[in-house]
């Protein structure tokens, strides 16, 4: 059976698409078995080629496409996150994973939903497809789409013609030369594709995501923007996820890097990761009213931090340098704080009086656990914190993880690139698999998945970072469900059943 048919509407699309199939040497055997077929244009020749299609593990159609959407231009590519024909729709599950391959590859890709047309669509019909929210529209793929059945399927488009510059415009024709470039360099993301498809199991880490003191920390913010209005704003990232980050600014929130930005008066927001005492002293200075979401673990290692200085101690803080969390402690402590970042660090400490110890609450424990050793023999009076400094969220999130890595072949973990505890779980995913370590990857979401990470990986692990929303690992899962068949099993470790109180200027 072929591993990938690969349908065009006509010749110079399917000479194009051929042209960029030569078999890649790093797959070697791997390389999926791919088939170009000409079938034609218009809804009714793609319906009686779709029928005569040999068998195929996945099926494909792409060529040049209509834009509908005002944000797509010609040599832009659309990637279908479902297919329309009158009242059916088609869904495309695997669109993100596809589009984030095309992007890496150079490639302007984004997706939408793609509505096929029994005519070419010009004028008021093709503004009324686009106030149905369209992106763009064909004449092949929904026949297509439903050959496919449960079969993986994917509808890629080159874009050749806009609402503002037509299809019949000898400029328009101009722009399909270089659209047929662009239709080679799809070849070779479509055979990725392919040779990514087939059975999975996805193993989801449990605990994982938001835990209580960003859950705390984003509804803050959301109750002052209900609460005063827009604009509010937030110093910082209210938290570290850049999905997060754009819904609150979507529904009036400011971020800033610096109290200077904030009019004065304002509304401002401290984020979850905790300020240094100048920065209060300074928003106290420009009368701005403070709303702080410091979770309530973070301000725990602040007073810890002001009891060791106030009793003469160095307090040594383990943590990574530039983290808005380190500066806040360390900003408690002025000339009696040190940030150490590893082992190798505490030799350089010369104190000359008592040591204490506190930890940056979402380092991995066991990095943290070398380090205050290594502090312990050096300094055996050295005292630590009254409790664990790393949250409760950060401990279970690492447990979980580790379970699933000792039975995935890849373990994916979403979250972005600024958040500690999300890149700590990578870490720890990549220490903790069988066979020595599975491959561990950090993406902000589906389109972040290299699809040849997914190739040969039939168990997959996913966890999420303690400031990542659900609805993205839930993403994750969608895509790779259209990739083939999947089982999706839960390894929970622990329950979290933690609330913490809301400020008083937004309790309800």
């Amino acid at each position: 059976m072929t591993d990938l048919i690969v349908c065009t509407a006509l010749g110079m699309e399917a000479r194009a698409v051929a042209r960029g199939l030569r078999p890649r040497p790093d797959l070697g055997s791997d390389h999926p078995r791919v088939r170009v077929v000409r079938i034609g244009m218009g809804p009714d020749r793609a319906a009686r080629a779709a029928a005569l299609l040999p068998p195929a593990a996945a099926l494909a159609v792409t060529g040049f496409g209509g834009a509908l959407h005002d944000g797509l231009r010609p040599g832009d590519v659309l990637v279908a996150t479902e297919v329309r024909s009158g009242d059916r729709v088609w869904p495309c599950p695997s669109a993100p994973l596809l589009a984030g391959e095309l992007v890496r590859a150079g490639l302007p890709a984004r997706t939408g939903p793609l509505v096929t047309s029994p005519r070419i669509v010009t004028g008021r019909a093709r503004h009324a497809l686009a106030r149905e929210g369209a992106y763009a529209v064909d004449m092949e793929s929904a026949p297509l789409a439903a050959a496919a059945g449960a079969r993986p399927f994917a509808a890629v488009r080159v874009i050749v013609d806009t609402p503002d510059a037509p299809l019949l415009n000898l400029a328009t024709m101009g722009g399909a030369v270089a659209a047929r470039r662009t239709l080679a360099r799809i070849g070779p993301v479509l055979a990725r594709w392919a040779a990514a498809t087939g059975p999975r199991r996805v193993l989801l880490a449990s605990p994982r995501s938001f835990c209580a003191g960003v859950e705390r920390a984003i509804e803050i913010v959301e109750r002052a923007l209900d609460r005063f209005g827009a604009p509010v704003y937030v110093r910082k990232q209210i938290v570290h996820n850049i999905h997060v980050v754009r819904d609150l600014e979507r529904r009036g929130a400011v971020f800033v890097d610096d109290l200077a930005e904030v009019p004065e008066g304002s509304i401002t927001v401290f984020s979850a990761h905790g300020v240094a005492p100048a920065v209060r002293e300074e928003a106290a200075r420009r009368g701005l009213r403070v709303v702080d979401a410091t979770c309530p673990l973070v301000a725990k290692v602040h007073a810890e931090a002001r009891r060791f200085a106030a009793r003469g101690d160095l307090v040594v803080l383990i943590g990574h340098a530039g983290h808005e969390e380190v500066e806040g402690v360390l900003g408690e402590v002025p000339g009696a704080g040190v940030l150490v970042e590893d082992e190798a660090g505490v030799a350089g400490l010369r104190p000359g009086r008592g040591v204490a110890y506190l930890t940056q609450t979402t380092l991995a424990a066991d990095e943290a656990g070398r380090v205050s050793a290594a502090i312990r023999r050096r300094f055996p009076d050295a005292e630590g914190p009254r409790g664990d400094d790393i949250c409760y969220a950060t401990t279970n999130r690492q447990h979980a993880v580790r379970a699933v890595a000792a039975e995935a072949d890849l373990v994916l973990v979403v979250g972005s690139a600024n958040s500690s505890n999300a890149l700590r779980l990578t870490e720890v995913a990549a220490r903790f698999g069988h066979d020595g370590a599975p491959l561990a990857r950090l993406v902000d979401g589906p389109g972040d998945v290299a699809l040849d990470w997914l190739r040969g990986a039939r168990t997959v692990g996913l966890t999420a970072g303690a400031s990542t929303p659900g609805a993205m690992v839930d993403a994750v899962v969608a895509a790779l469900g259209g990739l083939g068949p999947l089982e999706v099993e839960e390894l929970r470790v622990t329950e979290e059943n933690v609330e913490f109180t809301l400020p008083k200027e937004v309790r309800p």
